[in-house]
């Protein structure tokens, strides 16, 4: 975990609460050392949150230095959950870690009987359905983060192979179906590759994004307008 994200979970652990909680409790919820909530705690009152307590007798939060809440309703912190759900079967570790990292936030500020409705959700996707796939979809996300020009040997729907360099641009998820949108060096246009049928490896080229070769102008050959994307 982060540090940043661990000052942020005692943060809101500490919030609203009555009585001291103890650096134990905070030590084994976050997965740390008593030292390290020691020193997180020395860090945050320095930084001039107003924790109040010392190590072996707990921590509050100064009356009036609460944070406000979160205010979501009960069906957009299901819809929330179940988007993780949907994230960690399809979209690979990476965007699942982000994901669980996020709901692991939201969790901290939640309200136990809202918390407990969203975990109740009957909206369900099976992990291991897509897991093993998702691999691919990792190394991907990661070379149109880092603009790396990729080289593919693909085949076609019609069994047809043929040897490619693209400028990847995009993922979307068509259910059971991945394809990457790029920009395609042998074709001179913008085409889409379902990943289950290539084989890639990074060319060690970093390209750059242009008007003409770049994500708007693919959306924009996919007839998508831009402002529409969520």
């Amino acid at each position: 975990m982060r540090r940043a994200d661990r000052l942020f979970l005692i943060i809101h652990a500490l919030q609203g609460r009555r009585m001291a909680l103890p650096a134990r409790r905070l030590a084994d919820s976050l997965g740390v050392s008593l030292r390290t909530v020691y020193r997180d705690v020395a860090d945050l009152q320095t930084s001039g949150v107003a924790i109040e307590g010392e190590a072996g007798v707990g921590y509050l939060l100064r009356k009036g230095s609460d944070i406000p809440p979160l205010m979501f309703t009960a069906e957009e912190l299901e819809s929330l959950v179940v988007g993780t759900r949907f994230v960690r079967a399809f979209a690979g570790k990476r965007l699942a870690h982000g994901a669980q990292s996020a709901m692991l936030k939201i969790d901290a500020v939640l309200p136990a009987e809202l918390r407990g409705r969203a975990e109740r959700s009957r909206v369900f996707v099976p992990q291991r359905w897509y897991e093993a796939k998702t691999g691919i979809v990792d190394a991907l996300h990661e070379a149109i983060s880092a603009r790396r020009v990729l080289k593919l040997e693909y085949c076609d729907a019609d069994g047809s192979t043929s040897t490619r360099e693209v400028e990847p641009l995009c993922l979307a998820c068509w259910g059971a179906v991945w394809t990457l949108g790029a920009w395609c060096r042998l074709r001179l246009g913008f085409r889409n590759f379902r990943p289950d049928r290539m084989q890639f490896v990074a060319t060690g080229e970093i390209f750059a994004e242009t008007i003409e070769r770049g994500l708007e102008a693919y959306l924009a050959h996919a007839g998508v307008p831009r402002q529409r994307i969520e």
